[in-house]
C-alpha cells in the first residue's frame, strides 16, 4: 500500500502559488520534507489532513482521497503542528487522555493509552502537573504524546524541534526516531533544517518555491563523492602544486587539499608526493555529499509560500 501519493497536486493563495504540480509516491518509512520556511511544507501538510483544499490535483494518504474522505484519513493520522496551542491549566494527562476520548477511545482505555505514551515521550512523572509550568521541550512532548495517542499509522510532524535549544533538538529527534522504529509507524516530519533531517530520517522529499526538486532515499543525496580530502599538518600549497603536475584536480585551502579521483591509483600519487615532500599528513578521507549540496546545485523557479 502506497502510504502517500499526490497526483500534480497545486495550492495558489490569490496570485501566489504555494504548491505547483506536485507528483510523487512515498512508501511507508521516517520521511523528511525539508524545504526553506515558505516553502510549502506546511501547506502540504494540511492538505494530507484533508483540512486544506487543493486548487488542482489530487492526494491520497494510505489510498484515500484526502478530499473525499478527510475523516478517514484524520482518524488514522496523528498530527503535531508547529506551534501549540496547549491549555495550560490542565495536565499532560487530562490533554492528552481529551485527546484520546476525541478519536473514539473508550475513558478507560484513553486513561491506559494516555499513561503509555507519556511514559514513551519521557512525561510519566511530570503528567500530573499542570502544562503551564512546563518548559518548552516539556510541551513537545505533550503535542508528540497527543498525536500518538490513537495509535496512528502515521504521523505528519510540522517542525518539532521548534523552539528547542540544541540538547532539546537532539532528544526530540531521538524520540522521533525511536517512534518509527520501535512502534513502526510512518513518519513524515518537515523541517526548514538540514542536519534534522540527515539525523532521523531514511527518504527525502526536497520542495522549493512549491515545486518538487527531489525525493528519493536519504544515501542518494549524502552519499560518497570522488572527492578526497588530504589533511597535513603544514601549510598543503605545495602538496597542491606537486599533485597537479601528476595531473590530478585539486583544489588547497590551508592545510587542506581536495583531490578529485577517478580511480584508486590516486591514492598512491598521494602517498608517494607527501612522502617525496615529507609532509606530515594528519588524515585521508572520502568527502560525502551533504543535503546543503542538493539546494546549492539545483536552482528552482516558481512562487512561495
Amino acid at each position: 500500500m502506497t502510504l502517500i501519493r499526490l497526483d500534480a497536486l497545486t495550492k495558489r493563495y490569490g496570485a501566489v502559488t504555494a504548491l505547483e504540480d506536485l507528483s510523487l509516491e512515498l512508501e511507508p518509512g521516517i520521511i523528511g520534507l525539508v524545504g526553506s520556511n515558505g516553502a510549502g511544507k506546511s501547506t502540504l501538510i494540511r492538505i494530507l489532513l484533508g483540512l486544506l483544499a487543493p486548487t488542482a490535483g489530487r492526494a491520497f494518504v494510505m489510498d484515500r482521497d484526502v478530499r473525499r474522505e478527510g475523516t478517514t484519513v484524520r482518524a488514522l493520522v496523528g498530527y503535531m503542528p508547529e506551534h501549540d496551542a496547549l491549555a495550560p491549566d490542565l495536565s499532560a494527562t487530562e490533554l492528552v487522555a481529551h485527546m484520546a476520548e476525541l478519536s473514539g477511545l473508550p475513558r478507560s482505555a484513553a486513561r491506559e493509552r494516555t499513561a503509555d505514551v507519556l511514559r514513551h515521550v519521557g512525561l510519566y512523572e511530570e503528567r500530573y502537573r499542570p502544562i503551564g509550568g512546563y518548559s518548552t521541550g516539556m510541551r513537545q512532548r505533550v503535542m508528540l504524546a497527543q498525536a500518538l495517542v490513537h495509535d496512528p499509522r502515521l504521523l505528519l510532524l510540522d517542525e518539532p524541534t521548534n523552539g528547542l535549544d540544541p540538547a532539546g533538538r537532539e532528544d526530540m529527534l531521538g524520540l522521533v526516531r525511536r517512534t518509527g522504529t520501535e512502534f513502526g509507524i510512518a513518519i513524515l516530519l518537515a523541517s526548514h533544517l538540514l542536519g534534522e533531517i540527515e539525523r532521523v530520517c531514511d527518504y527525502l522529499v526536497a520542495i522549493e518555491a512549491g515545486r518538487l526538486v527531489r525525493a528519493a532515499p536519504l544515501a542518494s543525496f549524502t552519499g560518497r563523492t570522488g572527492v578526497v580530502h588530504v589533511e597535513l599538518d603544514d601549510d598543503a600549497a605545495a602538496l597542491g602544486g606537486r599533485l597537479t603536475q601528476a595531473g590530478l584536480a585539486q583544489r588547497t585551502d590551508g592545510r587542506s587539499v581536495f583531490v578529485e579521483l577517478v580511480d584508486d591509483a590516486g591514492y598512491d600519487t598521494i602517498r608517494d608526493a607527501a612522502a617525496a615532500l615529507d609532509v606530515g599528513v594528519v588524515r585521508i578521507e572520502q568527502e560525502r555529499r551533504s543535503l546543503e549540496d542538493l539546494f546549492r546545485d539545483e536552482p528552482v523557479a516558481g512562487g512561495a509560500a
